[in-house]
């Protein structure tokens, strides 16, 4: 469900209904293209800036009812009007990418996590309002499961996220176990890092299974889409300890036969 790294985004799966694919690719189109924007070329961060608040602006019209300026912004209104989905998770997006821009850094876990409610989260609140399963108890498994996600992108990327200058790994978290920065920019994966990153996949695997009930709440094809979702996280998470949690010299990715033992965990539905 994250749209910070796209593995996990349903756009092309066979198991996403056929009414639903259209309105689940022009919300992918939306985040990627602002997504894009945030990381790609060789913009200045002002120009970043500056072309995410143009989006925005495109939202303000969504939300006056007037006509976007954009192909990308007139199709996605038209999903929007047409499914009543609800503006503020673009919104949120948006104020992600943005903060992509800015933030290089993250002091604590709960700095981490306010990102992810608005980096990953919008996307399971987006997709639920269009499987007509936004309750309450369904939007906080999802963005259990959405946050989840997100962190095992993170730590499935230590390496290439510092290529761009980023550190997702929380400073006091890093320092309590005795890692520096200089250590991640030589990749250096010893007993210290080793043991933080163990700390960062067992939080994840608890926080995805806090959410996992909700792949037995929808039924159906969306029910096996969000089992086969939350088992390849979980997948991902076995390979991180596979490995040692040598994240730089062996990242982790599903593999054809990932995709059968995910879907052999997800029918019937049991974790």
């Amino acid at each position: 469900m994250t749209v910070k790294h796209y593995e996990n985004f349903p756009v092309a799966s066979i198991l996403m209904p056929k009414r639903l694919r259209k309105p689940v690719a022009a919300i992918y189109h939306f985040a990627r293209a602002a997504d894009d924007i945030a990381d790609e070329g060789n913009l200045s961060d002002n120009e970043r800036l500056q072309q995410l608040d143009a989006f925005r602006t495109e939202l303000d019209r969504i939300s006056k009812n007037e006509t976007p300026l954009t192909p990308l912004f007139q199709n996605l209104a038209s999903e929007i009007n047409q499914h009543a989905l609800p503006l503020k998770p673009h919104y949120d997006l948006l104020d992600a990418f943005s903060q992509d821009v800015v933030k290089k850094r993250y002091g604590n876990y709960a700095e981490l996590l306010d990102y992810c409610r608005r980096s990953a989260n919008p996307v399971g609140n987006l997709l639920l309002h269009l499987y007509g399963e936004a309750t309450p108890v369904n939007l906080i498994y999802s963005d259990a499961i959405c946050s989840s996600l997100q962190l095992i992108n993170f730590w499935q990327d230590v390496a290439r996220d510092y290529a761009i200058s980023r550190i997702y790994l929380p400073l006091d978290e890093m320092a309590g176990f005795g890692v520096s920065e200089e250590q991640i920019a030589q990749g250096i994966s010893d007993e210290n890092f080793r043991r933080l990153m163990k700390f960062q996949v067992d939080r994840a695997r608890r926080l995805m299974l806090q959410g996992a009930p909700l792949g037995s709440i929808l039924s159906g094809r969306i029910g096996l889409e969000m089992r086969m979702i939350i088992a390849g996280g979980l997948r991902i998470l076995d390979k991180l300890e596979a490995a040692d949690y040598d994240v730089f010299r062996r990242r982790p990715v599903l593999r054809p036969l990932d995709w059968v033992i995910m879907l052999a965990k997800s029918a019937p539905y049991s974790y």
